[in-house]
Parts: C-alpha cells; structure tokens; sequence
C-alpha cells in the first residue's frame, strides 16, 4: 500500500482530531491507522495518522502549503512522510556483531523497510559479514587523539551517501556532542543495561556486583549527554544467583538484538514522537 503518515504534537485543546481529519476527508484520503495520546502534564496532544495515497487528491508536493493553515492555528510541530521513500540507514559496529547480524537478517527479509548503504566500524573484525550482504565497509581508526579527525570522516560518508539514520549496532565510542548535534533524533544507540540502571561502561559486570535478579537492554535516542537520550524501547530478562558474568552477557545479547531491531523498526515506519526527553510509541 502506498501511504502518507503524519506526526504531529501541539499544545492540546479541542478540535484537533476533527481539523485533521477533516482536512484529510476534503482530500478523499482513506485513513488506514490513526491513533493519539494526551499528556495532562504536559498539556501536550500527540497523534499519527496514516492515509492511502490511491484516491487521494491533493499532490503531496503541495501538502505543505494546504495543511500549514491548520498547524498554524493549532500550533503544531508536524512532519509527512511517504511510505516510497525508503530511509538511508547507515550501521556503526565496533568488534561485536550480534545486533549487525540481526539487522541485516532483518533487512535482507523484508522486515526493516530502508536501504543500508553503508557499514562504518573502527575495527577490520566485521568486514566478513558486511561482504557476505554485499555493503561496503568502511573502517575509520578511531584513538584519542584522532577521534575529531575520525568524526569528519566517518560524518564526509554519510553526507557523500545521503544518509537519514544512523544506528549504533554495538559501536563502542562515545559519539562528540558536535557530531550528535548534526543528527538530531537521528542515532539510535542500544545500551546493554536497563537504563537508567548502570550506564556508562561495563554494565554487566556492575550488575553481577551488585547482585540484580533482572538485567536488560535499552535503545534510545543518543544526545550529548551519554546514554541519557529519549528511550525508544526496552526490555528484561530474570538471572539467578548460579549465573556468572559471561552468562549475563550471553543472555543479554538476545535481549539487545531484539529492543536494537524493534526500536529501529519504530523509527522507519514514524511510529515514534519525541518529546521532554521521553517518546511515544504509537505501535
């Protein structure tokens, strides 16, 4: 099906639901999935909707300039997107390749609706796989004192590729703040602990010391502040007293795979609003 999906949040009152659909019905659209949340804290009306484009009447180059009147008198932040255009998605990977695999398993399949262009790691050890899928890999050494030089070369690749997402497949660098700056809710990290429990490096292990019944995987949003973004998903698994720290990381690697492919999921098919550092999932 060939569809348009509108995201939308704006201060909420009444009369938003109605102006949308409304305005949609003008166009003979076919609305085929709408759904809507209100934040009382906030006083914030968030909604998705998504239309067939096959009866639809209004030539989405000039959506824009047709539905700004409303987003004006609501006060809206909004943004379309056509399901035709398939997103760019690039990966970042460092040594471990468990959530690289997934992805690209899940692309190959039909379940990640995007292109992958390229692959960006720091390390030669995943350059098999991505020519088994036939991506091009680009090794960019990063050290400490090369990690500005190494950020213009990896940021040069995803301009010269027209990249719309990036997502940190296990990539293990902290991403500089002028870097995340450039990609605004456009990085996707998975952190292998259930935030906010144990961020930074090494959560397994704190976990294990700390003597958790439950460990768990967390996909956000990455913002200058390190594992600290909007989270996308997440998701546990119970442990026992008999488990050792390798046994975590083995249990926890199924768990990252999975909240890493469903938060990206999410993302490609506008599924997600982001707002004071939360998000909505309208799945």
């Amino acid at each position: 099906m060939n569809t348009a999906t509108l995201l939308i949040s704006c201060p909420d009152r009444k009369g938003i639901s109605a102006a949308i659909a409304n305005f949609l019905f003008t166009y003979n659209a076919n609305i085929v999935h709408s759904d809507q949340h209100q934040d009382n804290s906030e006083n914030l009306f968030l909604m998705r909707v998504e239309w067939d484009l096959t009866d639809f009447t209004l030539d989405m180059a000039a959506f824009a300039p047709a539905f700004q009147p409303i987003a004006d008198r609501f006060a809206m932040q909004w943004q379309v997107a056509l399901s035709a255009k398939r997103p760019r998605m690039a990966i970042f990977v460092s040594k471990y390749d468990h959530c690289l695999v997934d992805l690209l398993h899940r692309h190959q399949s039909g379940e990640l609706h995007c292109d992958i262009p390229l692959i960006i790691s720091n390390h030669e050890d995943c350059r098999a796989l991505a020519n088994f899928y036939g991506i091009p890999y680009h090794v960019v050494e990063v050290t400490r004192d090369s990690k500005s030089e190494a950020e213009a070369a990896q940021r040069e690749l995803l301009q010269a590729n027209g990249i719309d997402l990036i997502v940190l497949a296990r990539y293990m660098q902290v991403l500089s703040h002028e870097f995340t700056a450039a990609y605004p809710q456009k990085v996707i990290n998975i952190h292998h602990s259930f935030l906010p429990a144990f961020d930074g490096a090494k959560p397994y292990h704190r976990a294990f010391a700390r003597g958790v019944k439950l460990i768990g995987a967390t996909s956000h949003y990455v913002t200058e502040v390190l594992d600290d973004g909007p989270i996308i998903e997440q998701d546990v698994i119970r442990i026992s007293h008999r488990e050792d720290v390798e046994d975590l990381v083995l249990k926890g690697r199924d768990l990252e795979r999975i909240v890493l492919s469903r938060a990206v999921k999410w993302h490609l098919e506008h599924r997600v609003l982001v707002y004071a550092n939360k998000t909505v999932i309208f799945a």
